[in-house]
């Protein structure tokens, strides 16, 4: 069989998340024997659709064998998705809900199907860390992904089925990388409500947009820095080198560890163009929390006891 081809496309390569999506795909890929392209569309749909094009349509360009990609957007490209299989290209979604899979499977002989992490899934174990962290209630400060992304419209709904009653939620918007997130609270904290607001916890989407929270908590005025600075702080994405390692040295509270799957989807693929083995339209991977949830409410309930004087 020749060496199969592939190109993954990623949302952008600011975030830990994404820069593991990366390291995933080349280590698969040499253990595979495959050759692999990775681009970045820095988190601009057009741009992403534009390069997936030049990839299916440039006869100057090599075709791959199947392309990976995250939507940087909300859309999952139904068009380009079509004119890849049509062109014979394997077509790959990540951590995206996407309506077009079983039309294309039924009309092209190339594999398609999606992969992703069960992102309601996700919000309910943030829903629960959050439960875990303040058991008497409170107001959490929660940073959501962009509003066209399914991925973050999902982990909202999760979130919200598990969080108490007694905790209430303000919601802002970042872009999944920690130099948005950064913007968005520093452009908040400027604002008299802020200065008025009670914040118990702040919970972001992904650990880079909660490290956006902290270093503009870090950099506000010394008077108020050191009550913004005692406020916990959780994540998702759980990378190993950055998220775990967050929740180890106690810059972070929390997070979730999604797994990278682009080193999934291509073992997949691989074993399509080897043997034709079938794939399943949709594959889902488990998230986990960090620290275990019964771990995370141990140590809280033992920090309130300890403030207590008991």
């Amino acid at each position: 069989m020749k060496e199969l081809s592939f190109v993954v496309s990623l949302t952008n390569n600011d975030n830990d998340y994404q820069q593991e999506q990366a390291a995933a795909a080349e280590k698969a890929a040499r253990r595979l024997g495959v050759d692999v392209k990775i681009i970045h569309a820095s988190n601009d749909a057009l741009a992403q659709s534009q390069q997936l094009l030049h990839y299916v349509q440039d006869s100057g360009v090599a075709r791959p064998d199947a392309i990976m990609f995250e939507p940087a957007g909300g859309t999952a490209f139904p068009q380009v998705a079509r004119a890849a299989a049509a062109a014979g290209i394997g077509w790959v979604v990540l951590n995206h809900e996407v309506d077009y899979i079983l039309e294309l499977r039924r009309s092209f002989k190339v594999p398609v199907f999606a992969i992703s992490s069960d992102h309601e899934e996700v919000g309910k174990i943030q829903g629960q860390q959050f439960a875990a962290l303040l058991p008497k209630g409170g107001s959490i400060l929660y940073i959501e992904g962009p509003a066209n992304s399914s991925a973050a419209k999902e982990r909202s709904v999760g979130m919200l089925k598990t969080k108490p009653t007694n905790i209430q939620v303000k919601t802002m918007r970042a872009n999944w990388t920690e130099e948005s997130a950064y913007r968005t609270v520093s452009s908040w904290l400027r604002l008299r409500t802020s200065q008025e607001s009670r914040v118990d916890l702040v919970g972001a989407q992904d650990d880079s947009m909660a490290m956006g929270a902290r270093k503009a908590f870090r950099e506000i005025t010394e008077s108020e820095r050191a009550r913004w600075m005692k406020i916990p702080i959780t994540g998702c994405d759980g990378m190993p080198k950055t998220g775990q390692t967050w929740v180890r040295n106690g810059t972070l509270a929390a997070t979730i560890f999604i797994r990278p799957n682009t080193d999934l989807a291509m073992e997949m693929l691989v074993e399509w163009f080897k043997s034709g083995a079938s794939l399943p339209e949709r594959k889902v991977t488990d998230p986990e929390s960090v620290p275990r949830l019964q771990d995370l409410a141990k140590a809280a309930s033992g920090k309130m006891q300890r403030s207590a004087g008991v």
